[in-house]
């Protein structure tokens, strides 16, 4: 995307040909400037008309020299932009053009870096829940996998570990960063840089080893995530209390009546909602949502509040309901 448009390029060649062309003939024979462009056409094209009038010597002069290195600029001008359209490469160039103006409208968006069996789950969730984000993958073929399924995809093919990879992205308005590239290494060199970058980004990120989560958290990840250890776990209630799982697994469905929870910050809240009890804000538009906790400003979680529990600022409420009643809500607080 940083390299010279070629169809610009060897248009411009071509126009840069006929110029001379016209000048030279204009400025030699004397000719006005349609008769100068008429020879300048039949000249570079080869079809061999007649010279409109006698040339003088310097003219024959000018049009030996102007034959010789139009005819071999113009023909490999022409061949490069006949290549450059028939080969491909101008529709790549409009459809990466397409996903860069996709990019550039996004804001707060969240990054996928790595786009493989748990980037794919990410977006999965991501596209049911209207969040917009961007991936990074360097293959191809995860994006084409993708797209076997799904309608379209905003994503950057290049390599995460490139600064300039990462901003194409926009990492400097993004709001999270999701790490699932497979070497750990590569995940903390990519933390480093993406902090840089973006000092106020959330970056979660996987990790293959436990003696890698100090490391990520240093480099400056929030949370670090293993993988193996939460398969593990999961399998292992499922066994103990498979009903608490069902329920779990219910958050992450795509159906219409999965259950969802949302997390809505003070701020957000409608005027008329700001430091009112949570029995208010239930009951404002009946939405059917339930609250089911509350983080203080302090960073502390009340579970199962009561319902005359005022929600001042710096606080959030954690709100239970179906991706409907969710959906529904989020559009009347404006969120």
């Amino acid at each position: 995307m940083n390299k010279p448009f070629p169809l610009i390029k060897w248009f411009g060649i071509i126009l840069l040909i006929k110029i001379v062309g016209v000048a030279g003939f204009a400025i030699t024979a004397g000719y006005n400037f349609l008769d100068a462009l008429y020879m300048t056409v039949i000249t570079i094209t080869t079809i061999g008309y007649r010279e409109l009038k006698p040339l003088p010597e310097p003219a024959k002069i000018f049009n030996i020299i102007y034959i010789i290195f139009s005819f071999t600029v113009f023909t490999y001008a022409l061949s490069r932009l006949t290549r450059y359209i028939v080969s491909g490469e101008l529709a790549l160039y409009f459809k990466n053009r397409k996903l860069m103006n996709a990019i550039e409208h996004f804001n707060q968006h969240v990054i996928i870096c790595g786009f493989g069996r748990n980037g794919q789950q990410a977006a999965q969730i991501f596209t049911g829940h209207k969040t917009d984000f961007v991936v990074i993958d360097n293959n191809e073929a995860h994006f084409s996998e993708w797209l076997e399924d799904h309608e379209k995809l905003v994503y950057v093919q290049g390599d995460a570990l490139d600064d300039e990879t990462l901003i194409r992205a926009g990492i400097k308005k993004a709001k999270a960063l999701l790490l699932t590239l497979p070497a750990d290494s590569d995940n903390v060199f990519v933390v480093l840089a993406a902090r840089h970058l973006n000092p106020h980004l959330q970056i979660i990120t996987r990790a293959g080893l436990k003696s890698s989560i100090v490391k990520m958290k240093t480099a400056g990840a929030n949370h670090v995530i293993l993988p193996d250890q939460i398969g593990g776990a999961h399998m292992a209630t499922m066994v103990s209390k498979p009903d608490v799982i069902e329920f779990i697994n219910k958050l992450w469905g795509d159906d219409i009546d999965s259950i969802n929870i949302e997390s809505i910050d003070y701020a957000s809240l409608p005027e008329e909602l700001k430091d009112k009890s949570v029995s208010d804000i239930l009951n404002w538009h009946h939405t059917g949502v339930n609250c089911i906790g509350i983080k203080s400003h302090e960073g502390k979680f009340i579970i199962n509040p009561a319902k005359d529990t005022t929600i001042h600022k710096g606080m959030k409420i954690m709100l239970l309901g179906t991706r409907h009643q969710i959906s529904h809500m989020k559009e009347l607080f404006g969120v």
